[in-house]
């Protein structure tokens, strides 16, 4: 028998996520569980590599935490602030002096904060129309909440195969 753990959301429901909610909060639980396994042991040099010409492990994990920030925060029905707004225009620029360990720590914090604004959404106001950017498309709470989710599913898939593809050889 496995001793793995299921899927997060074969868990059960979590505690003080509205119900509508639960595969938003499972999908983040589910993405920072697989981060962190990806990433124990990666070698720090190859942080900003770019196998093949694609983004960075080190970009993956700036944006994983940015979108979810970005997102939520026009969920909340706020603009972006200037830190979120250069915070954006630094994802994937080379910083040699980032830790491995602070670029996990930001995405698990920003989960943490996910999780929080989840508990405090209400089921009524799923459907409130929200306006994303400077152009204010439309969406929806409920819109932006899942496609942050789904999004940060989509960086971890390709997270893993950047980090797969760059370890490979070295088994």
């Amino acid at each position: 028998m496995s001793t793995t753990p299921p899927e997060v959301w074969l868990r059960g429901p979590l505690p003080d996520i509205p119900k509508l909610l639960q595969p938003v909060a499972h999908a983040l639980l589910q993405a920072r569980e697989e981060v962190d396994s990806l990433m124990k042991g990666f070698p720090a040099e190859k942080l900003w590599e770019r196998p093949g010409g694609v983004a960075s492990a080190g970009f993956h994990l700036q944006h994983l935490a940015g979108v979810l920030d970005r997102l939520f925060t026009y969920a909340r029905g706020a603009a972006l602030n200037e830190q979120q707004a250069r915070a954006l225009s630094e994802e994937g620029k080379p910083d040699l002096g980032i830790q491995i360990a602070n670029l996990l720590a930001n995405f698990h914090k920003q989960v943490d904060r996910a999780l929080d604004q989840l508990r405090l959404t209400e089921e009524a106001a799923l459907t409130d129309y929200r306006g994303v950017g400077r152009a204010q498309l439309p969406s929806t709470v409920l819109g932006l909440l899942v496609h942050g989710a789904e999004h940060t599913q989509r960086h971890v898939g390709q997270l893993l195969v950047t980090v797969r593809v760059q370890l490979a050889g070295r088994e």
